[in-house]
């Protein structure tokens, strides 16, 4: 048995009834759970329907995401995270490099970088020498004034969170931004990059080794094995080509808002709802969610 999930933009709720019920009665679908009115709904089919991908286009022109996934136990024991454009919505070394005047120059290669062009390690080294000389100061400049969360992301975390789960951020971004993100949002740890810096200034370069595409993977297996789960009991979400490892080797992988070409190599794509869907597709009912402030 296969599971189809329909979720809309919470902002939204658009999400029509005689839509679900039209696929459900086409796939020869079970009963209809709506998680929330208006916002997503799911019911099960025998079979993943051969015209899928038909459909999840016309979805997607409507506004809404189609998901499908196996039936079972979905609720997952660890999330893990990506940080910039996903938990938030700017990508961190971009900023920095607004405020270095290097902002066009770097937006190229981390553009590039994030579609798999380019290798990530070499595309964040080529990116850091051009802030150098950037004073440290600018960094909480950056983090308060043009940092935006993702909304549903502090929903998502503690929801998991009080439902046994482990939240754990992993970004190939930098421990200066990740660590007020990932309290902020609740997480139980964060994995980033280290900026190098000397008198005040960014000096150029990131300590080794760089967190990149495998070490998000071996984050998974380690945190994994630390607390006695298998890669089957996590759920992954990431935007990137750095991530398709980790959303490869998760239970479940959640491409968020994806590049493209990132995309297209994941079964589960999330362009509309925010980061509550990364409940939904676990089967929570809104009437489960854990609110913000806890």
């Amino acid at each position: 048995m296969h599971v189809i999930t329909l979720i809309a933009n919470p902002e939204r709720r658009d999400l029509e009834r005689v839509l679900v019920e039209s696929l459900r009665s086409a796939w020869g679908g079970g009963p209809t759970v709506w998680l929330a009115p208006g916002e997503a709904a799911e019911f099960e089919v025998p079979v993943v329907p051969g015209n899928r991908w038909e459909v999840w286009r016309d979805c997607q022109k409507a506004g809404i995401d189609l998901l499908v996934q196996r039936s079972g136990v979905r609720r997952k024991k660890l999330l893990l995270a990506d940080m910039d454009s996903t938990l938030i919505r700017q990508e961190c070394i971009d900023e920095l490099a607004a405020e270095a005047g290097v902002g066009e120059r770097v937006a190229a290669v981390t553009s590039r970088a994030m579609n798999g062009e380019i290798g990530f390690e070499d595309a964040l080294r080529e990116r850091v020498r051009l802030l150098k000389g950037l004073p440290v100061t600018v960094i909480g400049k950056v983090l308060y004034e043009r940092i935006e969360y993702t909304p549903g992301g502090e929903t998502a975390v503690a929801t998991m969170k009080a439902n046994g789960a482990y939240a754990a951020l992993v970004s190939g971004g930098f421990t200066v931004f990740s660590a007020e993100v990932a309290a902020q949002l609740g997480f139980d740890e964060h994995r980033a990059n280290t900026l190098i810096e000397a008198d005040g200034k960014l000096v150029g370069e990131v300590l080794k080794p760089i967190l990149g595409r495998d070490a998000k993977v071996a984050a998974l297996r380690e945190i994994g094995s630390r607390l006695g789960f298998r890669n089957g009991d996590a759920i992954a979400v990431g935007d990137g080509a750095n991530d398709l490892g980790m959303l490869a080797l998760a239970g479940t992988g959640v491409a968020f808002r994806a590049k493209p070409s990132v995309a297209a190599q994941c079964e589960l794509r999330v362009n509309h709802g925010d980061l509550t869907a990364l409940l939904y597709i676990q089967g929570y009912s809104r009437k489960e969610f854990v609110s913000d402030q806890g």
